[in-house]
C-alpha cells in the first residue's frame, strides 16, 4: 500500500510532461501525519517495516508500523503526562538515534510544535534558541558534552520547564525518556490535537549573516514531501531509503520520514558517529539499501573506494543536493554502478524547488528544472522575468494561495519575512540561470554574487573549479575590494595534506582555473588557510572573509 496516492489529483504519470502539468496535492481537512499514515498503515498493514535502524557498533533493529503506533501513542501520554501540549515547544537533540522518531510523531499526535537540532550547539545558542521560541521543553541524547551545555544554559531560558534524556546518561534532574513511556497511562487521541495551519515544525536556520531565523512549517508539509520521496529519490515500495543526515537539519524530514513513508518505502537509518565511507558501503551493500541519497562530498569519498568489493545490486537509485556536482564525480559513480546521480535543489523554507526527475536525462551539476509543485521563475533586480542564460533570482510565485511546502514566514519576525515575501512572491535569495533546456544551474547566494569590471561572478562556479585542483581540499570564493576593478575575485583555500602553500602552488591554482572556467573568473587572490569559517550548520560565512577583506 502506497498511502500518497490518495493524496494526488492523480497519482500515477506516464511522462515528464504528464507530472509537469498534472501534479497536484489534494488537502484533505485537518491532516496530521502521524494519525493518517503512520497509524493508518498500523491499521491495514500493521506488519510493513516502517523503520531499519541500525548503528556502527553492530545494534539494528526494524520497527513495523504497529510497533511505530504502540510507541508514538506511549510517547504522546508520556508528554502529556509532564505538561506538555497543544502548540507547546520542543527541541529535539536526537542525532540519528530512533527516539527521535517516536518523539516527533508524538509531538504531532498532540499538536506540539517539533523544534529538531544539532548536537553541536553551545550553551548560548540553546539560550537564543530557547527564548526566541518560548522552548517548554528539551529531548537530548544523555551525552556527557550535550548534557552540559545544556545544564549550562538553563538558568537562562525561563521557558523551560522540562529536560528529558535518551541515554545512556540520566542526571538527577532530567527526566528519564524510556521510562517515561514505559509507565505511561494508556494514550487517550486529543478531540482536536491540529489543524492545517498550526505549527508542525520550527527550524533554526543559520544563516551566514545575523542570528538564525526561526523558519515555520504548517501540519500540510509532510505532504509536500510526496514528490521528494516519489519523483525526486524515487524511492520503491518496501524499498529501504538511506538519506545521509542528522535529524537536527531540515535534510532529515526530507529524506528519513514524511515522504518515504507515504510512499510505502521504508526509513532506513545508519546511526554513526563519524562518516567512513568503507563503512557506509558495507551498510548500503548488507541491508540492501535500494535507494540512496547524499551530498557530493560523501560520493567523492565513497568513488575512492574500491565499490567492486561490495554487493550493491539492490542499489537501484542516486541523489544527491547541497552543493554543485562535479562531472567528473558523476561519471566514475555511474561506471561503476550503472547509476545516474539526480540532483535537486531547495531550501528550508521549501521541499524540492527544482529537480532531476525520473524522466529526465541528467546534467551534472545542474539543479534540474522546477518542480511542478512551485510557480518558480527567475527574476532580475528591477523584477522583470530574465532571458535563458542570465542571472537572476530563484523566485516562487504565490498567487492567493500559498503552495503545499512552502515556509508560514519566519516565526515572530514579520520584518524578515515581509524582506523575502512581497507581492505574492517569494524571494529565495539564490541567483541562478536556466539554459536552453530549462535546466537551472546554480550561481550563489545575491549577496555572495561578485561584481567584477561589469562582470557578475558566482563564487559557486568558481570553487567548482577549485574544487578540481587535486590541491584543494575546502575553498571560498568571494569579491575583494579593489580600486580598478570594484571587486576582484578571491580564493581562500584549504589543502591536502600532501601539499604546501607557496607561491608556485597559487599560480598552478589560477591557471588551472582558467582551463576549467571562464579565464575572467579565475582568482587574482589566493589565500590558503588551515580552516574555513563556518556557521553551526556548516555554511561556510563568506560575509566573515568578506569583512576581514574589507578592514
Amino acid at each position: 500500500m502506497q498511502l500518497y496516492k490518495k493524496y494526488l489529483a492523480k497519482a500515477e504519470f506516464d511522462s515528464l510532461d504528464d507530472f509537469l502539468k498534472n501534479f497536484k496535492i489534494v488537502v484533505p481537512e485537518n491532516f496530521n501525519f502521524a494519525y493518517d499514515v503512520v497509524d493508518e498503515y498500523a491499521r491495514i498493514e500493521p506488519n510493513k517495516i516502517a523503520l531499519v535502524w541500525c548503528n556502527d557498533e553492530g545494534q539494528s533493529h526494524n520497527f513495523t508500523y504497529a510497533e511505530m503506533k504502540e510507541k508514538t501513542d506511549a510517547a504522546a501520554s508520556y508528554f502529556q503526562s509532564v505538561g506538555v501540549g497543544h502548540g507547546d515547544k520542543v527541541m529535539l537533540i536526537l542525532k540519528r538515534r530512533f527516539e527521535f522518531w517516536f518523539a516527533v510523531l508524538a509531538l504531532h499526535k498532540i499538536g506540539a510544535v517539533a523544534i529538531p537540532a544539532t548536537h553541536l550547539l553551545t550553551d548560548k545558542d540553546i539560550i537564543f534558541r530557547s527564548n526566541a521560541a518560548t522552548i517548554k521543553a528539551i529531548i537530548t541524547v544523555g551525552e556527557d558534552i550535550v548534557i552540559e551545555h545544556v545544564d549550562k544554559a538553563l538558568p537562562q531560558c525561563p521557558s523551560v520547564e522540562k529536560l528529558i534524556s535518551v541515554g545512556p546518561i540520566f542526571p538527577a534532574h532530567w527526566e528519564n525518556f524510556q521510562q517515561g513511556i514505559e509507565k505511561a497511562p494508556a494514550f487517550v487521541r486529543p478531540q482536536n490535537p491540529s489543524k492545517n495551519d498550526d505549527l508542525l515544525f520550527l527550524y533554526f536556520t543559520s544563516g551566514t549573516t545575523g542570528n538564525p531565523k526561526m523558519v515555520a512549517h504548517d501540519y500540510t508539509y509532510p505532504l509536500a514531501h510526496i514528490s521528494t520521496a516519489v519523483f525526486w529519490h524515487n524511492v520503491e515500495e518496501d524499498g529501504r531509503h538511506l538519506t545521509v543526515a542528522d535529524t537536527g537539519w531540515a535534510k532529515a524530514v526530507w529524506g528519513k520520514l514524511y515522504g518515504q513513508m507515504l510512499a510505502g518505502c521504508s526509513v532506513f537509518v545508519y546511526d554513526h558517529q563519524k562518516f567512513v565511507p568503507a563503512e557506509m558501503l558495507e551498510v548500503i551493500s548488507k541491508y540492501k539499501v535500494t535507494s540512496f541519497c547524499a551530498p557530493p562530498t560523501i560520493y567523492r569519498f565513497m568513488i575512492r573506494e574500491d565499490l567492486s568489493k561490495y554487493d550493491l545490486s539492490a542499489l537501484k537509485y542516486c541523489t544527491t543536493a547541497g552543493e554543485a556536482l562535479n562531472p567528473k564525480v558523476y561519471e566514475t559513480f555511474y561506471e561503476n554502478t550503472g547509476i545516474h546521480l539526480m540532483e535537486a535543489f531547495g531550501q528550508t523554507e521549501t521541499t524540492v524547488q527544482l529537480g532531476t526527475f525520473p524522466w529526465m536525462k541528467p546534467k551534472p551539476g545542474s539543479m534540474g528544472i522546477p518542480s511542478p509543485q512551485y510557480q518558480i521563475d527567475l527574476l532580475r533586480p528591477d523584477g522583470t522575468r530574465c532571458e535563458d542564460g542570465e542571472q537572476g533570482q530563484i523566485v516562487i510565485h504565490v498567487g492567493e494561495q500559498a503552495p503545499v511546502g512552502l515556509f508560514k514566514g519566519y516565526y515572530r519576525d514579520e520584518e524578515r519575512t515581509t524582506e523575502t515575501w512581497q507581492n505574492g512572491i517569494y524571494y529565495t535569495g539564490d541567483i541562478a540561470w536556466r539554459d536552453e533546456d530549462g535546466y537551472y544551474w546554480f550561481v550563489g547566494r545575491a549577496d555572495d554574487v561578485i561584481k567584477s569590471s561589469g562582470y557578475r561572478i558566482g563564487p559557486f562556479e568558481v570553487e567548482s573549479a577549485l574544487m578540481t585542483h587535486p590541491a584543494v581540499v575546502e575553498c571560498a570564493v568571494t569579491g575583494a575590494p579593489d580600486e580598478i576593478r570594484g571587486q576582484v575575485v578571491k580564493a581562500t583555500i584549504v589543502l591536502a595534506k600532501s601539499y604546501s602553500a607557496s607561491e608556485e602552488l597559487a599560480s598552478d591554482i589560477q591557471e588551472h582555473v582558467k582551463k576549467v572556467t571562464a579565464p575572467y573568473k579565475y582568482p587574482r587572490i589566493v589565500e590558503f588557510v588551515d580552516a574555513l569559517p563556518k556557521t553551526i550548520s556548516g555554511k561556510i560565512r563568506r560575509v566573515e572573509i568578506r569583512a576581514k577583506d574589507s578592514e
